[in-house]
């Protein structure tokens, strides 16, 4: 599930904004430094602990047929984290931005908030075409993919990119699959060769039985260069009053246990009955968490689909009962103490092979275009926005993938200077040379500074 459209413009501060009478008070941390959150096993960590992902997805206009941008939105922002606060959640998924804009002050708004963020880097215009994944898988598409990591890498709350959003969903479209897979190593290695700091990239997969496994298997498998950093799955398998029987977590539990990567779900929250989140007392407990590492609630506001916690108009946020019900939820769940069960190996999976549920012959990854190389060294230049011309058609025999990748050819074979050029270049698979950076946050009033360091 996706909105039809994202969300609007350019961030102004948070500090100062009016806000609608009733608005609850957002209390901010003893410091806006945020620790950037790192994968060991098939967890996340904060640090020395263990980090369980709760929040929403967060697409406010979402409904109105027009790609919009919430978090270049400052008065959306000042009006909306609020709410995230009173809820208790420490992430929020956003499935489209607008790469030309300036996020500063909304992302160091949520970073106040002690909020993450996790964020699909494609939109309707810049994404791999199911029905024609060779001719979309282009220089173009990567470019702007790139120009989204180079505007969100230097944030601390950036959790983690999302290489796409349900590019498979139904049985008939695996064959897309060597795509989505090379985007992932492709961004893998220009968040390495330009010298960010490490910030898993994973996929988000539809709710579709058929091969929601596979796809977790196929994108765990191969070499570390080809394996992504994380999976999450789009699940509405629980639907109140239900258990963790019956709505077959359990067997959800079972099927990915002993996979070696950190997985969530990113979207659930089934209203087929009456939603009372009922599923959070069990996400959150060790019969889950051994396996899973929370979730986001599809979806904070009322887009035209009843999945909303609150409606907004204009400036007003209006909660409704089942805000209130996941509100209190989190507040009755408390996460698992120490490691909640989890794995501190990340073993690869075998690939899977090809069947009448898998449409893929062999373990081949298209190369990355020649066209899109040039971007590891020099960079991917502006982002072409929300109003770019596209690149799903814009495939030609200059910037398309020729031929297949070499196992461990996505490796980090440089490390440039985020912003410059690069003045080398490696040969080989060159683990040694890559230089994982971090970032730490000094803020002052209405603006945060990222700088690299180390």
């Amino acid at each position: 599930m996706k909105p039809s459209a994202g969300y609007s413009l350019l961030a102004a501060s948070f500090v100062g904004s009016t806000t609608a009478a009733g608005t609850p008070v957002i209390v901010p941390r003893a410091s806006s430094t945020m620790t950037p959150i790192t994968i060991t096993g098939n967890a996340f960590y904060e640090g020395s602990e263990r980090f369980y992902i709760r929040g929403v997805d967060y697409a406010p206009g979402g409904g109105i047929g027009t790609p919009t941008d919430p978090i270049a939105d400052s008065a959306g922002c000042a009006r909306d984290i609020p709410y995230f606060t009173q809820l208790g959640i420490n992430t929020i998924r956003v499935y489209t931005i607008d790469n030309s804009a300036s996020h500063d002050d909304c992302m160091e708004a949520l970073q106040k908030a002690g909020i993450y963020l996790v964020l699909d880097t494609d939109n309707d215009k810049y994404s791999l075409n199911r029905d024609a994944p060779e001719e979309s898988y282009n220089s173009v598409y990567l470019q702007s993919v790139f120009a989204t990591i180079d505007a969100f890498a230097s944030y601390p709350n950036t959790l983690a990119f999302l290489s796409g959003n349900e590019v498979i969903n139904n049985a008939s479209n695996t064959n897309v699959a060597p795509y989505v897979k090379a985007t992932t190593r492709d961004m893998k290695q220009y968040i390495g060769d330009r010298g960010y700091r490490k910030i898993a990239v994973g996929y988000s997969a539809a709710d579709v039985d058929a091969n929601q496994q596979l796809m977790a298997e196929y994108l765990n498998c191969g070499t570390d260069d080809q394996r992504a950093d994380f999976y999450s799955i789009n699940d509405y398998s629980w639907c109140d009053p239900s258990s963790f029987e019956t709505s077959g977590w359990d067997t959800l539990v079972a099927n990915y246990t002993n996979y070696g990567l950190p997985l969530f779900m990113s979207e659930y929250g089934c209203i087929t009955n009456s939603r009372n989140f009922q599923e959070v007392a069990t996400l959150y407990s060790t019969n889950m968490t051994g396996v899973f590492s929370g979730g986001l609630v599809y979806e904070f506001s009322q887009e035209g689909n009843g999945y909303g916690l609150v409606t907004i108009s204009g400036n007003t946020v209006t909660p409704n009962s089942q805000f209130t019900d996941l509100e209190n939820a989190y507040k009755a769940t408390p996460n698992p103490s120490g490691s909640g069960g989890a794995s501190t190996s990340s073993q690869a999976s075998t690939c899977p092979p090809e069947s009448d549920q898998w449409n893929v012959a062999n373990d081949d990854l298209p190369a990355m275009p020649a066209a899109a190389e040039t971007f590891l060294k020099n960079g991917a230049g502006a982002g072409p926005g929300l109003t770019g011309a596209g690149s799903q058609e814009a495939g030609d025999s200059e910037n398309e993938s020729v031929g297949t990748a070499s196992a461990g050819s996505g490796a980090v074979t440089q490390t440039s200077s985020a912003g410059s050029k690069a003045t080398g270049s490696g040969s080989s698979a060159a683990s040694s040379l890559r230089l994982d950076l971090s970032f730490m946050s000094m803020v002052s009033v209405g603006l945060a500074a990222s700088i690299m360091l180390l």
